[in-house]
């Protein structure tokens, strides 16, 4: 006899649809979802330029935008709660799948509207008292207190959390006095197909950069918020002083504003063809990264970032990259070290940035590139590989 599965499910998210969270974070895992379960499956995203809910099918799942703008923080996700609740009454939903703790708090919302939903929040990390550490918000201001009770309420109700980093449950036992039940860790999983050995030194890309015989390293992010910025560049200007203004090059690849570069390329003392920064789209990523010898994830070493999950570690492990990490960044910090994978930044100093780079100069100066890929790359397999969200995700969606 065929079992019918009976679920639909609504993912939510607060990202644009074209967003790289969206296309690397999110949409991946539905994909595993949808093998799992027969499911139809819907994805929340915003969308700035419109003004009322719409719904289009982008391959095999339904994609609702919600207006971005429509009254400000609580009054636009007022009027968006609304649309949501008769999206889940007239598509008969049975499941909530928000991602990260903002989102959750919608799904928390709808939950206490719905009691018959079930609720998975997916990415559960710190994400209130991340925004304090990092100076972005106030532990007085509202958006904090908000976002802090949402939180709890998450910890307490959702039928599942999904964690991006092992340790969250003692975390969340000791903020809140919350014993979690049904937990799961899933780290920022990687393409190991789209990121391997076949995208690594470019002849065209590298010839075009004026690479050829230079020691590349590689950022793919931004500066500030949860990153590190003036330290970032004074790591830059180091690595320029050890390796020489005519054999180190610096690719970021940004949307940063360039103005932003120029300023800390001068305030830092930066020669002017030392750091070369494009921004291109995610699909090619892959063989930019793949250029450079090793990379940095300049993190901001808060308390709460032990329970984050960079996806750019994956990324750069999976093309065997040695990865400059600060402390206590996820277990990430502790496999680079136990590993010899590159090196911690522990201070920011020039004895702390020395360290750093005369370590990765004993990885990369001894080995060659494609032995320096054999040691690594096992990184992202063993750490980062979709079969961890995939076992994940049996152990919530495989009964229907």
């Amino acid at each position: 006899m065929i079992i019918r599965d009976r679920r639909k499910i609504l993912f939510i998210t607060q990202w644009q649809f074209e967003d790289a969270l969206i296309q690397t974070y999110t949409l991946p895992y539905i994909q595993i979802i949808q093998k799992i379960t027969s499911a139809p499956c819907y994805l929340v995203c915003v969308d700035k330029s419109i003004s009322k809910i719409k719904a289009s099918k982008k391959g095999s799942v339904i994609v609702i935008s919600l207006p971005a703008n429509n009254g400000g923080l609580f009054m636009g996700w007022g009027l968006n709660i609304l649309s949501l609740l008769r999206l889940i009454k007239k598509r008969k939903i049975t499941h909530l799948h928000p991602w990260c703790t903002p989102a959750g708090a919608i799904g928390i919302i709808l939950k206490f509207l719905n009691k018959k939903l079930k609720l998975t929040i997916d990415s559960y990390e710190p994400h209130a008292e991340a925004m304090v550490e990092n100076g972005t918000w106030s532990k007085s201001g509202l958006k904090y207190k908000v976002l802090s009770y949402f939180e709890k309420r998450e910890a307490k109700i959702a039928d599942n959390l999904v964690f991006a980093a092992p340790g969250m449950q003692d975390y969340i036992q000791k903020r809140y006095g919350i014993v979690a039940k049904n937990y799961f860790v899933k780290p920022a999983c990687v393409d190991l197909d789209s990121f391997s050995d076949k995208a690594i030194k470019g002849a065209q890309l590298m010839s075009e950069l004026n690479f050829n015989g230079k020691i590349v390293c590689v950022y793919a992010g931004k500066f500030g918020g949860i990153y590190l910025e003036e330290e970032s560049f004074r790591f830059v200007k180091r690595c320029e002083d050890y390796w020489g203004k005519d054999k180190f090059r610096f690719l970021l690849l940004s949307n940063v504003e360039d103005n932003y570069v120029y300023e800390n390329i001068h305030k830092q003392g930066i020669s002017a063809g030392t750091i070369t920064k494009l921004f291109v789209p995610h699909n090619q990523i892959a063989k930019y990264l793949g250029l450079a010898d090793f990379a940095i994830c300049p993190v901001k070493p808060v308390p709460t970032k032990l329970y984050c999950s960079p996806i750019k570690d994956g990324e750069y492990w999976a093309l065997g990259l040695p990865v400059v990490i600060t402390e206590n960044i996820s277990n990430d910090s502790e496999i680079i070290a136990e590993n010899n994978a590159g090196a911690i930044l522990r201070t920011f100093d020039d004895a702390g940035y020395e360290a750093a780079i005369k370590q990765i100069d004993s990885i990369i100066s001894v080995k060659s590139r494609a032995e320096v890929y054999a040691k690594i790359r096992p990184l992202a397999e063993e750490y980062r590989n979709f079969t961890i969200a995939e076992e994940v995700y049996k152990a919530i969606y495989a009964s229907v």
